[in-house]
């Protein structure tokens, strides 16, 4: 471990010792278990992670996230949102991701009070800044602390110092909502969002760790990683005939591989400037 990463550590063991009690807005990925670990070496049982289980994720995440937190031995109070009925986030545009955030933060901060904590603490990092992400003003606007930013910490160190303390998910892959697989200006409901989550895990029970299946009406783009193209491609039968079988009319493989916010590359420059700002 290099000693910037554990100069960036000890700031943030600093921001978080400097806290009393505080809630954890816990995924169970590899940034917000970081949080809760070091919030929980920093204030002992002063620390409530809060999984939130929303129709655009998967359950097995939010059942998983559960299960860790408890396992570490965190305080959990799980709770739910209803996404899909907010018509600002059905609508599916750029500004989509704002409401998605805003309706988070804000029954975050509804339960912080109610409960008597005084921060509600995120996993965003420093990559997320370089990224389209709406969110950032809404945590901004509700008074969320993003402690891994303001410890100027990025993805590849928090891995190395999560394995460093034994967290199992130091090398889970990147995981995001499921509206993500949908292009902007088709509207979200649930038929969408099981035809992309189901095509998705077969792809995944297949061996293949990272894959989004991209939703463009009766067409799927599949995206894995470019080392991984020609072992999809022995899969081809299997794969084109399940995902017929779950509605699309024609499957293709993206041959710039899996890369994140794939769906914004087609947002205007000054778009992306604007909302990252």
């Amino acid at each position: 471990m290099n000693n910037t990463v554990i100069k960036k550590d000890r700031q943030l063991g600093e921001i978080l010792s400097g806290m009393d009690r505080v809630m954890v807005a816990f995924s169970g990925g590899v940034d917000s278990t970081y949080v809760l670990k070091r919030a929980q070496q920093e204030l002992g049982d002063q620390v409530l992670a809060v999984v939130v289980a929303s129709e655009l994720f998967r359950e097995q995440e939010f059942t998983k996230a559960v299960q860790l937190a408890e396992d570490m031995g965190v305080r959990v109070y799980k709770t739910e949102i209803k996404e899909l009925e907010c018509p600002e986030i059905v609508a599916n545009n750029p500004e989509s991701w704002y409401h998605s955030k805003k309706l988070l933060y804000t029954h975050l901060t509804d339960l912080a009070n109610d409960f008597g904590y005084s921060h509600v603490l995120d996993g965003m990092i420093m990559d997320d800044v370089d990224d389209f992400r709406p969110g950032l003003r809404a945590r901004t606007e509700a008074g969320i602390r993003s402690v891994l930013q303001e410890a100027n910490l990025y993805k590849e160190e928090i891995r190395a110092l999560s394995q460093e303390l034994g967290l199992p998910v130091w090398n889970k892959p990147a995981s995001c909502s499921l509206a993500s697989r949908i292009p902007y200006g088709t509207e979200l409901d649930m038929q969408k969002i099981n035809q992309v989550d189901q095509a998705e895990q077969y792809i995944a029970k297949l061996g293949f760790d990272m894959v989004r299946v991209r939703y463009h009406n009766n067409m799927a783009r599949i995206e894995v990683t470019p080392d991984e193209m020609t072992a999809l491609l022995k899969y081809k039968d299997d794969i084109q005939a399940k995902l017929i079988a779950l509605g699309f009319s024609y499957v293709t493989v993206d041959l710039q591989g899996y890369r994140t916010g794939s769906m914004n590359e087609v947002l205007p420059e000054q778009t992306l400037e604007t909302e990252v700002s």
